[in-house]
């Protein structure tokens, strides 16, 4: 049962069968046309015998009863029937045996053929004027009969293949050669190589089954290897990996596999540093929130500081609610139900507006703030709403980490059909082995963690989500100590 499920036994099934019925149409075709073939050839040999014998004949019709010449042929006769199992004689007219191997029958035709002969005054006759009225007539140059050759044949309990070649003189046909053979004695031949086909066949048809068996093992044990991986990796344990080399498209569905296990145990990972940061990330205010609200009803903070607590209170809860929003907008973005509101808007004039918005934190860090735009105006086609939050968090992001006097530099520029916005500080920068990291969620470099404590780590997440779905790109530069540049693409948009 499990032979006929499994994919080896059906790749063993098919094939076997393939070649079974293969082999057999093949056998009974041959069979068929090598009866064909073989008469064929036999017939094409008798008659080139036939011909030869007249040519000879015709050529010595004066010796024909010179006792030498008589033997001579009829020995010849004798050597050829031993050799190829054909008779012959010599038919005069009136169906007269003129020459055959021996009349008497010491070593010639089968005796049930004599006795089909007519015999008048010591000679022999055909018993029917069908069995050489035609080629005695003339009117055919060779006759070919297959059977039993109007009865002459009758007591063989076989049939005959019968080439009858005239023999000419003056112009004239005096008499004719009879090649008889037994189409059984031709059948021999198709037999014997019928045989030796089979044979071969059959030994063919076992190597090949073998052949086929080591093949489909070899096929099939690569894919016992996925399935028993996939189990595995099914179970919760996404470091396996697959050691399948071969070139074919089982080694591309193996390297496919590795890196879809290579994805799993990433997103696993994910998985749990988001679910480490985010209970750290609520657990921390709600820490604070129940401490100083215990505090306060206990009398552990007096009275007169309640309202100092109390603000740090709101803080957090502003913090969580930050938090919690920032995550379902995440959610939502990953899940595409967002969707945009495309359309054309000038970005240099909601970058000076989103420089506005966070004049206060500019000024309270002595930061200095430089816009270079190409042109006056610049319009992208985007959703205006989303792209003012991707430049606040930019924006935001720069002033937190560029120390007090630093310098934020912001550009346009318009390449082609797109234009690119880059937001650059001189701020301490992002170490070379953290760059990849820092559009994950809740990701915070050390540096990041000491500098913002009111932070979520969803800021990038967001925008990097945002700008995909722009079906655009983000990248950022950096190097410790001396800043860091982001800058994304947007498509272009027309002007009013």
């Amino acid at each position: 049962m499990f032979f006929r499920k499994s994919i080896f036994g059906k790749l063993v099934t098919a094939f076997t069968a393939i070649l079974i019925f293969g082999f057999s149409m093949t056998s009974i075709m041959m069979y068929y046309f090598l009866s064909d073939y073989v008469i064929n050839e036999k017939v094409v040999t008798m008659e080139q015998t036939g011909k030869q014998l007249v040519d000879y004949l015709e050529s010595s019709l004066g010796e024909i009863n010179n006792p030498f010449f008589i033997i001579n042929f009829t020995l010849f006769l004798k050597a050829y029937r031993l050799n190829n199992q054909i008779f012959i004689w010599l038919i005069g007219p009136e169906g007269r045996v003129l020459l055959t191997e021996n009349i008497n029958n010491e070593f010639g035709m089968p005796e049930e053929i004599l006795q089909k002969l007519k015999k008048e005054r010591g000679e022999y006759y055909l018993p029917d004027t069908r069995q050489y009225e035609k080629v005695l007539s003339g009117d055919e140059v060779i006759v070919k009969e297959e059977g039993y050759f109007y009865g002459l044949f009758d007591l063989t309990k076989m049939p005959w293949l019968t080439i009858q070649v005239p023999v000419r003189s003056g112009g004239k046909t005096v008499a004719a050669i009879y090649l008889n053979t037994p189409i059984p004695e031709v059948d021999k031949a198709k037999t014997a190589v019928f045989r030796f086909f089979m044979v071969s066949g059959f030994v063919s048809i076992c190597i090949s089954v073998v052949l086929i068996y080591i093949y489909s093992r070899r096929l099939t044990s690569p894919i016992k290897e996925i399935t028993k991986a996939a189990k595995i990796i099914s179970s919760g344990e996404f470091t396996k990996r697959l050691n399948i080399s071969s070139q074919d498209e089982i080694g591309e569905l193996s390297n496919a596999f590795n890196q879809m296990a290579k994805s799993l145990q990433n997103l696993e990972e994910m998985r749990r540093a988001f679910i480490a940061n985010i209970s750290h990330e609520l657990r921390t205010p709600m820490t604070s929130i129940k401490g100083f609200i215990e505090g306060i009803l206990d009398g552990t903070i007096p009275q007169e500081r309640a309202k100092d607590y109390l603000v740090i209170v709101k803080d957090e809860t502003s913090r969580l609610s930050r938090l919690v929003n920032d995550l379902l907008d995440l959610a939502r973005m990953e899940s595409g139900d967002i969707k945009l509101n495309l359309v054309d808007f000038d970005i240099n004039e909601l970058i000076r507006l989103c420089v506005i918005k966070l004049e206060n934190m500019f000024v309270e860090k002595n930061l200095s703030v430089e816009a270079s735009f190409e042109d006056e105006k610049t319009f992208v086609r985007a959703d205006r709403d989303a792209i003012e939050r991707v430049i606040i968090n930019l924006l935001h992001n720069a002033a937190k980490f560029t120390p007090e006097g630093g310098k934020i530099e912001i550009a346009t520029r318009r390449i082609r059909n797109q234009v690119y916005v880059s937001v650059k500080d001189n701020g301490i920068g992002i170490n070379p082995d953290e760059l990849e990291f820092i559009w994950d969620r809740f990701y915070k470099s050390d540096k990041s963690r000491s500098k913002d404590k009111a932070g979520t780590g969803l800021g990038l997440a967001i925008i990097k989500n945002i700008i995909n779905e722009h079906n655009q790109k983000i990248w950022v530069e950096s190097e410790p100590g001396k800043g860091s540049e982001f800058t994304f693409t947007l498509e272009k948009g027309l002007s009013n």
